[in-house]
């Protein structure tokens, strides 16, 4: 189905270029009015040509042939990504965390206080 949608959008967007380019635009009018044509610059067009219909006709078959691929494509499903990891999964165990019960010894302070440090020997005095 998607495959005609595209084959078939392809060829109505080359048909609808080459249909475009073929007709004549409203500019045309405006150098016939000047060198003495019978046709008016603003003046009615008549019945809508037969080219001007098959443009509009292939333009809304463009527009739905576009609007349905646009469709199609978002709503695709093409699966996941994931359908060739296995469904087993290996599981890694994580050790429990350890607690050290070990008693914390804090050691005593030493009984007797240190000597205090001998004071430095005074320096004689420059005279």
């Amino acid at each position: 189905m998607t495959t005609l949608l595209i084959i078939t959008h392809v060829l109505v967007s080359l048909f609808l270029i080459v249909i475009v380019l073929l007709q004549h635009g409203k500019g045309a009018d405006i150098g016939a009015t000047f060198g003495g044509s019978s046709q008016s610059l603003m003046g009615t067009e008549g019945a809508v040509p037969l080219l001007n219909k098959i443009t509009t006709l292939a333009a809304i078959v463009f527009m739905g042939t576009s609007i349905s691929l646009a469709y199609i494509s978002a709503n695709k499903s093409t699966g996941t990504v994931m359908s060739k990891v296995p469904a087993k999964q290996a599981v890694v165990p994580v050790p429990a965390p350890t607690v050290d019960k070990t008693p914390i010894t804090i050691p005593a302070p030493p009984s007797e206080s240190p000597q205090p440090a001998a004071a430095p020997a005074e320096m004689p005095k420059a005279e």
